[in-house]
Parts: C-alpha cells; structure tokens; sequence
C-alpha cells in the first residue's frame, strides 16, 4: 500500500511537524483542522465562519486524497467553549447530514486563542 502526504500550505504543518492529511490506500486521515484560510493565513472571529472555513480545508484535503465529504465515517469536533457547539450544527448538517459519520464533540483549549473550533476527519475511500 502507498502512503501519501498531502499538505495545505499551513505554516502551522512545517512549524510542529505533521501533514494536513495522510492517504494509506483506501483510508484519509485529516489532521485537526481550525478556520484558518491558510493561504492568507488569517481566521475569522466568529465560530460559524470558523467552522465553514474549517470544511473548506477538509474538503480541499479530502479532493487530493480522491474522496469526499461521502466517504466520511468518523469526525471530531474540539471547542474551546461547549456551548458554541449547537451554533455550528446547520454547518456541520450541511455537510455531513447525508453521510452521517460516527462523530465526537470535545470541549477542549485549542493552539491558538483565536480558534473557536478544530475538527479531525477519517474517511475511507469508495470502490
């Protein structure tokens, strides 16, 4: 099996040491990933914007992996603040509502004040 890196351009990946997303034959593993818009590498304020940005950089991910948002089964949400959660829901439901993956939701600090939300996907391509 080939295993393939793929980076988003995040200084945060050369920085720590870590890849946007790992490709092991029919398996993507995509980091944690916050609402930075990493070519310009800035973040927006609010959460719900956040968590837009954040699928943005999932779905350019999961595109050069050769899957889609389809061949999702696991997910991972991290915030800081529990109770911005239900905010991001129609976001997240926009997304994942087809697919539906096993998913978490953890109240955690993130790397950066700034970040209101991280989320982590697993997929498994589709024959």
């Amino acid at each position: 099996m080939t295993r393939r890196l793929i980076s988003s351009g995040s200084t945060f990946e050369q920085d720590i040491g870590y890849s946007r997303a790992v490709v092991d034959g029919e398996w993507v593993f995509i980091s944690g990933t916050t609402g930075f818009d990493y070519a310009a590498m800035t973040i927006a304020e609010g959460v719900v914007e956040q968590a837009e940005q954040c699928l943005r950089n999932i779905g350019a991910a999961l595109a050069e992996a050769g899957a889609s948002f389809a061949d999702v089964v696991r997910v991972t949400y991290v915030l800081p603040r529990a109770d911005d959660f239900p905010a991001c829901w129609p976001v997240l439901r926009q997304y994942f509502g087809e697919t539906r993956p096993a998913a978490m939701m953890i109240s955690a600090g993130l790397a950066d004040p700034r970040m209101k939300i991280e989320i982590e996907v697993t997929a498994r391509k589709r024959a």
